[in-house]
């Protein structure tokens, strides 16, 4: 039995957020800004969906004079991506066997 996709990491800019947290202890906004390559209101609302989904945790500080907010994975949000890629991988894999099968 496969695993199942999880619905909160399926959109494309969660699943790349995601993927960064997934790679290091935490991530600023504007460095998430810039890798997922969309506007401050927009990942604000992938943030915040990942948050309500129990994924993420945020953290506020002061840097160079100005409030910064970090983005870490949770325990829970490592097992969801974990979840989540291993689902992927299956229907690839399932694709490609049913592609090779039909040649």
């Amino acid at each position: 039995m496969s695993a199942d996709i999880v619905p909160a990491l399926h959109a494309p800019a969660r699943l790349q957020i995601a993927a960064v947290l997934a790679r290091v202890d935490e991530a600023e906004f504007a460095t998430l800004k810039e890798i997922v390559d969309v506007s401050d209101s927009v990942l604000s609302k992938h943030l915040s969906a990942l948050v309500d989904a129990g994924f993420v945790k945020l953290r506020k500080a002061p840097l160079d004079g100005r409030q910064r907010t970090w983005a870490s994975l949770n325990a829970q949000g490592v097992k969801a991506f974990r979840q989540h890629m291993h689902a992927l991988q299956d229907l690839v894999a399932r694709a490609q066997n049913a592609v090779a099968q039909s040649e």
